[in-house]
């Protein structure tokens, strides 16, 4: 490794004294572009200066030799909506060498009725601000929110009255700082709302430069025409498209993900601006509720729970989680069923249960639940959601590795983890998906060190720029003399993962120092306590 001499010796460097002088490591600056011997420079929560700035001093400096300098990862794809607000550390996320976390699918933290604290994203930035928060935090306005919000847990089609309502929130949410419309719509309240409602809210958020992100109706059985729709949308409302974790969920179409790929490249080549993000696992997330069909759930958890009471309802039930439901509408599909989709009980991991008398349980498989309850398995689902409110999180294993990885090296995927920032010794949440702890370790570690699957310059590019571009966030993704001084310096031999399904809470190792804007936050693998995070608006 020879010392880049010639890249940005800003010409203050020579006798200069800055805040924070990160010396002799291997930048690795975000754009894709070969690393590089150096120093970087620190002062008033901005990168001042890059290169060999022998003669320069800090008041604080760092050796980095052996070690790489990267933007901070910018997490596209996080579920910290709330418990940033419970713990604003961000633990197992700045572990991982995170300085910017992105909320919001089809849920997001406002609108809300207030019961929290807040109504609306004015309300509730300054509640993290007001307690800090040790990573930067941005937000999409999630299309649930907004359907929920103005007309409760039931179908459509809104009125015109409801339609004029739901775009004025998004409005008001991208005037107060929303980056767009998101959406998930596997599942109610989502799978609600229509294609042609999605067009008309993201059409409000396009003249803020808002973008469409979205958990598509299906990953499994109509896949295709989910991924034609998330197209569509973006094409008629003139926004970008970011595809949540491209997948494909369901055993019988593992092996054709070069031929969604080639969907979404045709949409590019064509001049639309869709691209995707994936999480470097092969399980997903998502409720054990989703088993159930969408009827079912109209009117929220305690109508629910009153139908998988209704002996009347039985039959129809299993019928349709056996059997799925004949695909209607613009996507050829009614309901992404994942119980036929994960093809076993055993290929789902509980999570969390609500019920104390269910806690032996977290995480153990479905299998292990019916096993030890004994009965027929759909009567123990029934009787498992009742007893503990309708809702367990439940990790589904239904996508292949090989899959993944395909999708994971296109150019036009970056990474998130569809995670969320918690402790490891917070054992409130019961046992989380490993993602939660270990997304960007695994990616530089397994993905990139161990397996090769990418090249270390590319894999920080999607964990970086690729995100601040999607996001339009100019200011940050890049190493750079005039960006955020969020930096992330971890060590290119030991950086892995150490999070598994079975003991997920293990923070990463191998990430040594994280600034967020100028701020150390972690220093040698340890949190400081600092919360210098902000708010990132459109």
């Amino acid at each position: 490794m020879k010392r880049a001499l010639f890249f940005l010796i800003a010409a203050t460097a020579f006798g200069q004294q800055y805040d924070v002088l990160i010396r002799n490591g291997w930048i690795v600056d975000g754009t894709g572009n070969a690393g590089f011997l150096g120093d970087v420079a620190l002062s008033g929560g901005r990168i001042a200066a890059m290169g060999n700035l022998l003669k320069a001093t800090g008041k604080r400096t760092i050796d980095a030799k052996g070690l790489v300098i990267s933007p901070g990862f910018i997490d596209l794809h996080n579920h910290s909506d709330y418990t940033i607000v419970a713990d604003g550390n961000g633990q197992s996320m700045i572990r991982q060498g995170v300085t910017s976390m992105i909320f919001g699918e089809g849920g997001s933290a406002a609108p809300d009725n207030g019961s929290r604290g807040w109504t609306d994203f004015k309300g509730y930035f300054a509640v993290l601000m007001k307690q800090g928060i040790s990573t930067n935090i941005g937000t999409y306005v999630g299309s649930s929110q907004i359907w929920t919000n103005v007309r409760g847990e039931k179908p459509g089609p809104p009125t015109a009255a409801e339609l004029a309502k739901m775009q004025q929130i998004v409005r008001e949410s991208m005037e107060q700082g929303a980056l767009g419309v998101a959406s998930s719509l596997s599942g109610p309240p989502g799978s609600w709302i229509d294609t042609a409602t999605l067009v008309t809210l993201c059409k409000a958020a396009a003249p803020y430069g808002g973008i469409y992100s979205t958990h598509m109706r299906t990953e499994g059985q109509g896949v295709f025409e989910s991924v034609a729709e998330a197209i569509r949308i973006g094409r008629e409302a003139g926004v970008p498209v970011d595809i949540i974790h491209l997948k494909l969920a369901d055993r019988k179409l593992w092996g054709q993900m070069p031929e969604l790929v080639s969907l979404i490249r045709q949409a590019r080549d064509n001049g639309q601006d869709v691209t995707v993000n994936v999480y470097p696992y092969r399980a997903g997330q998502n409720n054990l509720a989703t088993i159930i069909p969408p009827w079912a759930h109209e009117g929220g958890a305690k109508a629910l729970i009153a139908r998988l009471q209704d002996p009347a309802l039985r039959g129809r039930l299993r019928d349709e989680i056996e059997h799925g439901i004949p695909g209607t509408g613009t996507t050829g599909v009614t309901w992404y069923n994942h119980y036929t989709a994960t093809g076993s009980w055993e290929g789902m991991l509980l999570v969390s249960m609500s019920n104390p008398a269910y806690k032996k349980f977290e995480g153990k498989r479905m299998s292990e639940v019916i096993q030890t309850l004994g009965g027929d398995p759909l009567d123990v689902l029934f009787k498992v959601l009742v007893d503990n409110g309708g809702s367990i999180p439940t990790v589904y294993f239904h996508h292949d590795e090989n899959d993944m990885r395909y999708a994971l090296t296109q150019p036009f995927a970056s990474i998130g983890s569809d995670g969320s920032a918690i402790s490891e010794d917070d054992l409130s949440g019961g046992q989380p998906h490993p993602r939660y702890f270990g997304t960007f370790p695994r990616i530089l570690g397994r993905y990139v060190r161990d397996e090769k699957v990418l090249g270390l310059e590319d894999a920080v590019r999607k964990m970086t720029s690729a995100n601040a571009g999607k996001l339009r966030l100019w200011d940050r993704g890049i190493l750079r003399p005039g960006m955020a001084a969020d930096v992330t310096v971890f060590d290119p031999k030991t950086i892995i993962d150490k999070a598994t399904y079975e003991k997920p809470r293990q923070y990463a190792v191998g990430v040594e120092y994280v600034f967020v804007n100028g701020v150390l936050v972690l220093e040698k693998g340890r949190h400081t306590g600092a919360r210098p995070g902000q708010i990132l608006r459109r």
